[in-house]
């Protein structure tokens, strides 16, 4: 998959990152290769699980979520044991406030992005994932800024 990605590839996911909503002929021309060729190239890049998807970005004030954030987890206990943030992460796949999960190495075990409308949720949200069973530690950073890729 990823290994197979030449530069042209790489090109045309950059140009699709930078704007998801460039037309086949803008990309083909930009990319100096047919349109058939892009589209080709895109159909690749789906079936391979490499596009996952295209989307739409949106400055911070027009987003839902307001306060957003990322708050790292520790787990009580033995990190070799899986049992217990299997557990910690189901609940947490519950909380619609948790737009994405990560298992991590290191100091912390699991990071979780958060996003709400308020400080008040938002202090809310903390103390529920503060008080999960088997949550040992817990830092947050809010997120000030987007920087774009």
């Amino acid at each position: 998959m990823l290994k197979d990605l030449d530069a042209q590839d790489l090109r045309l996911i950059g140009l699709l990152r930078e704007n998801a909503r460039m037309s086949v002929a803008q990309l083909a021309k930009q990319l100096k290769v047919s349109r058939g060729t892009v589209q080709n190239r895109i159909d690749r890049l789906i079936a391979d699980n490499v596009l996952l998807g295209f989307t739409v970005r949106t400055t911070p004030e027009a987003a839902a979520h307001r306060v957003r954030a990322i708050m790292s987890i520790a787990v009580e206990g033995d990190r070799i044991e899986g049992d217990r943030s299997d557990a910690i992460l189901r609940t947490l796949r519950g909380y619609p406030e948790v737009q994405a999960l990560y298992t991590t190495n290191g100091r912390w075990d699991i990071v979780a992005e958060i996003g709400t409308d308020s400080l008040e949720t938002f202090d809310a949200v903390l103390r529920r994932i503060r008080s999960i069973k088997g949550v040992a530690n817990s830092e947050t950073s809010l997120l000030l800024s987007t920087q774009k890729l």
